[in-house]
């Protein structure tokens, strides 16, 4: 299982619509650097990194919480944790098509 901590923010607190630093979204997320360490080497968290330091946005962030909240309070082993992440993903890719398409269809 993947070491976590509990959160160090509360839930309703929220950062900033700009893109966070590491330390910013280690605080905000409420997990451990090496447990960061191993999402990025799993792919499950991409933030952007042309800058050089690595930048985490509000939706990399929400993705954390959801992973933390996956393995912490269902017992959601690794390899369950990338297929929900993988569907997500899918779900929203599709989110994202249908609302083009729908967009598409009212346009004159």
């Amino acid at each position: 299982m993947t070491p976590t901590t509990p959160p160090t923010s509360s839930p309703t607190s929220s950062p900033t619509s700009s893109p966070m630093s590491q330390q910013d979204f280690l605080v905000h997320s409420g997990i451990e650097v090496v447990t960061l360490e191993i999402w990025l080497d799993r792919q499950w968290i991409l933030p952007d990194r042309t800058a050089g330091d690595p930048r985490f946005t509000a939706m990399d962030l929400a993705r954390a919480r959801l992973i933390r909240d996956l393995i912490r309070d269902f017992g959601v082993n690794d390899e369950g944790v990338g297929v929900i992440l993988h569907l997500t993903d899918q779900l929203y890719d599709l989110r994202r098509a249908l609302t083009a398409l729908r967009d598409a269809q009212a346009a004159p």
